[in-house]
C-alpha cells in the first residue's frame, strides 16, 4: 500500500480508474473514429477485463468496522 491508512479506500478507486482509462484507450482505438462503436468497443473490453478480475479475484476490498461505545453517549434505558 503506497497511501496512509486513513486512505485505504483510496487505493482500489486509484487503480480502477487507472484500468478504465486503459480500457478505454484500447476500445477507442480500435473504433476508427466512430463514437458509437468506440463506445461498444470499450464497454466489451471493460467486461472482459472486469470479468476476468473478479472471476481471478483480483482487486477484492475488505474492511473491518468496530463500534465501541462511547463515553459520552447517553445511557440507554430497558422498558
Amino acid at each position: 500500500m503506497f497511501l496512509p491508512p486513513q486512505y485505504a479506500w483510496f487505493e482500489p478507486v486509484l487503480i480502477a480508474s487507472i484500468v478504465v482509462f486503459v480500457i478505454d484507450l484500447v476500445g477507442n482505438s480500435i473504433s476508427f473514429g466512430n463514437r458509437f462503436i468506440g463506445a461498444l468497443a470499450s464497454a466489451l473490453v471493460f467486461a472482459l477485463v472486469f470479468g476476468a478480475l473478479v472471476y481471478f479475484g483480483y482487486g477484492s476490498v475488505s474492511m473491518s468496522v468496530v463500534a465501541t461505545p462511547s463515553p459520552n453517549a447517553p445511557a440507554q434505558t430497558q422498558k
